[in-house]
């Protein structure tokens, strides 16, 4: 099982290393990813709907092509 963190306790890095894809909106996307590492999930939605949205219209650019 993992460590339960103290309540109130600092959020830490979870570590987890992302790979470049080579196509620059994707890449992008998850950079902002990274960037919540160590940050309170409270602050986590507003990023991951951003990144979201960033995928979507990477793939919608796709069905353009």
């Amino acid at each position: 099982m993992p460590d339960v963190p103290a309540p109130g306790a600092a959020p830490e890095p979870l570590g987890v290393d992302l790979t470049p894809t080579g196509h620059p909106a994707v890449d992008a996307g998850l950079a902002r990813l990274e960037a919540l590492d160590g940050v309170p999930a409270e602050a986590h939605v507003a990023v991951y709907e951003d990144v979201h949205r960033r995928f979507a219209d990477a793939l919608a650019a796709l069905d353009g092509d």
